[in-house]
């Protein structure tokens, strides 16, 4: 691992954590390869070994190291799986969603060009468990007495099968903030006035077209989802501006 001079004044740990996760990625450190001693560490960066211990924390819990415990353990370099990255994606995005303020209009465009770009690959490669999980999800949603928020989390997993029918787990990486921060926001604004019927018949269309290996016809139902959702939110957004002029 290179030698890498820590500014002072900023915090150390960090610095060190980043040395390390750089070292990673450049491929200096390989996957299940040990990692120097804390002592080894703290030598190498001219720091204590609670600064560096602090470093390795903050990589364990990005999934970067692991640790064993016992005469052979150590810190050792970790395979980040995509599903493993999943959460900090989803984070990260609703941080930027809340963050800029994005309007609704611009949400609901990047969402659903993004899953759009995954129908044709979905119809290809579906597998019988992404359209039973579909098919589930479409069966829940028609449940009588389901709550909001469970039509939503219903919602959220139906286009997630989509996107992961694709098979291809770059994709489903990207597009796990999109459909998880992008799709709970809509739905939040939506909710109140939408149907249902009208969003279950929507769905069907598209497991029934990807089911019968017809790309353009799932994306052309979800560029009715996604003209649908906008029509909502406009109706939504405008009682709510005239409620306040009242």
């Amino acid at each position: 691992m290179k030698k890498r001079a820590l500014l002072q004044g900023q915090d150390l740990s960090t610095q060190i954590a980043e040395a390390i996760r750089d070292a990673i990625v450049a491929g200096d450190l390989l996957i299940d390869a040990r990692l120097p001693s804390e002592a080894e560490l703290a030598d190498h960066f001219g720091v204590s070994r609670p600064t560096v211990r602090e470093a390795l924390k903050r990589l364990a819990a990005q999934n970067l190291i692991r640790t064993q415990r016992g005469a052979t353990g150590g810190a050792f370099v970790n395979r980040l799986s995509f599903e493993d990255a999943y959460d900090q994606q989803i984070t990260t995005s609703t941080l930027l969603l809340s963050m800029n303020a994005v309007d609704f209009d611009t949400a609901c465009e990047a969402r659903y060009a993004l899953e759009s770009a995954c129908a044709d690959l979905a119809a290809t490669r579906r597998t019988p468990d992404h359209l039973a999980t579909m098919r589930a999800e479409i069966h829940r949603q028609s449940q009588p007495g389901l709550t909001d928020e469970a039509f939503c989390a219903s919602d959220v997993a139906f286009h997630r099968a989509l996107v992961d029918g694709a098979g291809n787990p770059v994709l489903s990486y990207q597009l796990a903030g999109a459909i998880e921060a992008m799709q709970p926001l809509m739905n939040m604004i939506t909710f109140t006035a939408r149907s249902r019927a009208a969003i279950i018949a929507l769905h069907q269309h598209i497991a029934d077209s990807i089911e019968a290996h017809h790309g353009e016809a799932a994306e052309q139902g979800l560029a009715e989802l996604c003209s649908y959702t906008q029509t909502l939110a406009k109706q939504v957004l405008a009682s709510r501006a005239q409620r306040a002029k009242n």
